[in-house]
């Protein structure tokens, strides 16, 4: 068997804060993520799934403390310096679909300037074919040839998104981490969006997808790690995940009864906060299955962390909390 492009092992991240506190915004993340898979990483707003991303390309803030390991294509990320991060890691073997591409895009130079840019730098491309490479990288990400000469600020939302698509893609890098790569766009161009994201995992290389859109998280994933308050506490082939027997989490089913094509249910209530978390399971006090045993913190085993996890024959009920 090849080695997994992505190993995490126990990958934990706390950030010190004022007066002593700490803020665990990931705990023990473990999983692998194999050349020619997409494993698509969801859960609720601020459960960590941006920090993990973060840790992965060694931008966390100065008071972020790690823990664990994330090896990807032979490099332990968590122990790398900056140089090797910067020259050998992003970009080069993690490409990355950032949250916030405005942010991303350099503000002063052309979305054509920083496509030669990069393509100059991450595959040699001569000068005098950077035109036509840079035109064809905008292409892949349905970004349109007109807008090349135009500066970040004049992009909408969406045109910013597809530019810094087509950035991160045109490394080829071993690992594509997309954070939340359809924010902006309507539904013909986020089918085809993580189409093209489907295709960079097809060719050989690894997808990790952060996403609130499980709609498209169902369209390319092979599986669904789902996280709450910092912890991944489902890990499932997407077929099971999205159609029977479904998520066995008690969360992971809320966040599916709450699509409108569905129950279009809110989970009630709302997540803890991930410097004030409960000793026991922290998804107890919205979980309808709770019981004592809760108070004790799950273990991952599996595939899901939870004393009660929804067994085959269970029917839903309620809320599908």
């Amino acid at each position: 068997m090849t080695a997994p492009v992505l190993t995490l092992d126990g990958l934990s991240v706390r950030f010190r804060m004022r007066g002593g506190r700490h803020v665990a915004a990931v705990s023990d993340a473990t999983f692998d993520l194999a050349a020619g898979e997409c494993l698509a990483l969801v859960g609720e707003s601020g459960c960590g799934k941006s920090v993990l991303a973060s840790a992965l390309l060694g931008l966390l803030p100065g008071n972020a403390q790690t823990a664990g390991r994330a090896v990807v294509d032979g490099i332990e990320l968590l122990g790398a310096d900056e140089k090797t991060l910067a020259r050998a890691v992003r970009g080069r073997r993690i490409g990355l679909v950032p949250q916030s591409p405005a942010a991303h895009l350099t503000p002063v130079r052309t979305v054509r300037a920083q496509l030669e840019e990069s393509l100059r730098e991450l595959t040699g491309t001569p000068r005098r074919e950077l035109r036509r490479a840079a035109e064809a990288a905008a292409e892949r990400a349905s970004f349109p040839a007109g807008h090349l000469d135009r500066f970040p600020h004049e992009l909408s939302g969406g045109l910013a998104q597809r530019a810094a698509t087509a950035l991160a893609l045109i490394g080829d890098a071993p690992l594509l981490l997309a954070d939340e790569p359809t924010t902006g766009l309507d539904r013909p161009l986020v089918d085809r969006t993580v189409d093209e994201l489907r295709r960079h995992a097809d060719d050989g290389r690894a997808l990790l997808m952060i996403t609130h859109d499980l709609a498209a998280a169902a369209r390319i994933a092979d599986r669904v790690a789902v996280m709450y308050a910092g912890r991944i506490v489902e890990l499932a082939a997407a077929p099971d995940f999205f159609g029977e027997p479904g998520p066995r989490h008690p969360y992971a089913r809320g966040l599916l009864a709450a699509l409108p094509e569905r129950d279009f249910t809110p989970v009630p209530g709302l997540p803890p906060e991930l410097g004030d978390l409960p000793r026991g399971c922290a998804f107890a006090a919205r979980c309808a299955r709770a019981d004592d045993r809760c108070e004790e913190r799950p273990r991952f085993t599996a595939g899901i962390a939870c004393h009660h996890p929804v067994g085959l024959s269970t029917r839903l009920e309620g809320h599908r909390a």
